[in-house]
């Protein structure tokens, strides 16, 4: 019996094979340097290459521009800046996950989506409190899959500081 693993989306709706039905969270993993990070799928409209984006003025340090996709304009963040890791400098192995938070998409730059894993929520624990530190505004928790720890982004508290008119 697995409660945590790969993408199953029998299971994902109906628990697993031996009647487990705790509610569950599918989540998109993604890697930004050394560490994985993960985002609900639910919120993911779409991953798709890195392509340039269109600069824009005084935006904060980690918004790299905006792109049009299919007649909307997306702006994009570079979600290693956003976390205090510096700079990215984009390559054709980069990624960007459109998200949807209500009526606005927001695209993120992250170095590689690795997997879709299930997670059992009750199995989330909370990000601990660290002094000086703000990593529990970026984060909803964390969750251990396969022996890795996974830190599981807040796309709503993430995108914040960005508004789309």
């Amino acid at each position: 019996m697995s409660l945590v693993g790969f993408y199953d989306p029998l299971a994902a709706l109906t628990g697993d094979a031996s009647g487990d039905t705790r509610s569950m969270l599918q989540v998109v993993c993604f890697t930004i340097g050394e560490e994985n990070y993960g985002i609900d799928i639910r919120q993911v409209r779409e991953i798709r290459a890195w392509s340039a984006t269109t600069s824009l003025p005084n935006t904060p340090e980690f918004v790299m521009g905006v792109i049009n996709l299919r007649g909307t304009i997306v702006p994009i963040l570079d979600l290693r800046a956003r976390f205090g890791r510096g700079q990215s400098e984009p390559t054709k192995a980069h990624v960007v996950v459109i998200v949807a938070i209500e009526a606005r998409m927001i695209g993120m730059l992250v170095e590689a989506v690795s997997d879709i894993v299930t997670v059992p929520e009750d199995e989330i624990r909370p990000v601990p409190e660290i002094g000086g530190s703000d990593a529990a505004e970026c984060l909803n928790g964390l969750a251990t899959v396969n022996d890795q720890l996974i830190a599981l982004v807040s796309v709503e508290r993430v995108t914040a500081p960005i508004t789309v008119h």
